[in-house]
């Protein structure tokens, strides 16, 4: 346990290293805004693997002058096998180009108010795949933001390419005194080579714990249930894992 624990420290580490490069725009003066926050889950009905598991994830997203970025990585429990202890991380980067932006042109309409070409890098133990295609921000009434994007996915373990359709959201909202955020996304991806059509879907709850202690905004408690139709495209593996979140936003 105490090397698992280095383990975690050490991804930890190196995870900011990388978020400390993303945010270098936001210190240079190009970026408009910039938002990174550290959140720690724990559920106990996952498939593939250990059934109950905790994660830290280290989350940032920020938009420049020509686009907007996200970038995440999870730090999942040690699986333990036998004697040996494994830590797993999983990676992704998500970059997006503001064609408004480059062109210099109005492209909104209707209820989209920005065009964009979207492109991923996701990394997991042993796997990679990327994902390029069109993305879409869209003003909806009471979200802070809503993003559907279309992509073409590769995984060159596989043959062939296939689909990816990605909605993202997030809204805040309230009840009386107390405030919440409501926000998620959805994976839809096609079959490609062996690996079966799959949809992740992970909305989030959370309530700004921090109101009540005099730091709105910045300490978040709630849920995430995970539904992982197919997971990781394996046919006939459904996962329905609720798990408790505690977020830092800084």
């Amino acid at each position: 346990m105490y090397h698992a624990l280095i383990n975690n420290l050490t991804r930890l580490i190196l995870a900011l290293i990388a978020l400390g490069f993303l945010a270098a725009p936001a210190l240079a003066g190009s970026a408009t805004w910039s938002t990174t926050n550290i959140q720690y889950l724990y559920g106990s009905n996952f498939e593939l693997g250990d059934k109950a598991r905790s994660t830290i994830t280290v989350e940032h997203a920020n938009n420049w002058k020509y686009g907007d970025n996200f970038f995440f990585v999870d730090i999942t429990n040690p699986e333990r096998d036998g004697n040996q202890t494994k830590t797993d991380a999983y990676v992704e980067f998500s970059p997006r180009f503001s064609l408004n932006k480059i062109l210099n042109k109005d492209l909104s309409f209707g209820p989209i108010s920005e065009v964009l070409i979207a492109t991923g890098l996701e990394m997991g133990d042993g796997f990679h795949n990327y994902t390029y295609g069109l993305g879409l921000s869209l003003k909806v009434p009471k979200f802070a933001f809503v993003q559907l994007n279309f992509y073409v996915r590769d995984n060159p373990q596989q043959s062939g390419t296939t689909y990816q359709i990605t909605p993202a959201w997030r809204m805040p909202f309230s009840i009386g005194s107390a405030d919440f955020v409501f926000k998620g996304f959805a994976d839809i991806a096609g079959s490609e080579g062996t690996t079966k059509f799959n949809i992740d879907f992970q909305p989030v709850l959370l309530l700004d714990l921090g109101k009540f202690a005099g730091a709105p905004k910045q300490f978040y408690g709630g849920v995430e249930y995970i539904y992982w139709h197919n997971k990781f495209g394996v046919d006939g593996v459904d996962e329905y894992a609720p798990q408790a979140m505690l977020e830092w936003l800084f």
